[in-house]
């Protein structure tokens, strides 16, 4: 089993990255890193990571999860059709796809949210990522974290570790 976490080259959420990353290689999972540029990626808390893959260079065919981090650098990979057809690649191969925090609405505007429970972050000042889901046929639940058969979301870093047993629960049942 194989997994591909996406991360942006600066801000990506530590949490969101290296405790998902953890709970898949200790239960055996391969894991690989892509992001938008290679060479060392900074986390917004300095939390460092090398990228295996640049986006350009990923193949939906060689994993069986396809995972975007959040965080403030994720909006790198909105209105961005590489990023989109990742996704939609991943749906078509029938494979896992998550994404948590603000990433969930890189997989809305890719179009494989629609009538898809999900959940995305928000803040009371800030609810358009929910608008962004809605607006593409998403079902925003309000949840922590979300499985809908193949596709998991979650909602932010503090449920990083229950976004990470989602995704290793569907790879391993």
């Amino acid at each position: 089993m194989k997994a591909l976490l996406i991360i942006a080259n600066k801000n990506f959420r530590d949490e969101e990255y290296f405790i998902p990353k953890q709970i898949l290689e200790k239960n055996g999972i391969e894991t690989k890193t892509a992001s938008n540029e290679k060479g060392i990626a900074v986390g917004t808390f300095g939390g460092e990571a090398s990228p295996d893959l640049s986006l350009e260079e990923v193949n939906a065919n060689n994993f069986d999860a396809i995972i975007f981090v959040g965080g403030s650098g994720a909006k790198t990979y909105l209105d961005n059709e590489i990023s989109y057809d990742i996704a939609r690649q991943a749906i078509q191969k029938n494979k896992i796809l998550a994404a948590i925090c603000i990433a969930p609405t890189i997989l809305a505007k890719a179009g494989v949210l629609n009538k898809k429970k999900c959940t995305v972050w928000s803040s009371n000042m800030d609810k358009s990522a929910i608008k962004t889901i809605k607006e593409n046929g998403g079902e925003y639940t309000g949840k922590s974290v979300i499985t809908d058969k193949n596709i998991i979301t979650g909602e932010n870093a503090d449920f990083a570790e229950e976004f990470g047993q989602a995704i290793l629960k569907v790879l391993t049942d």
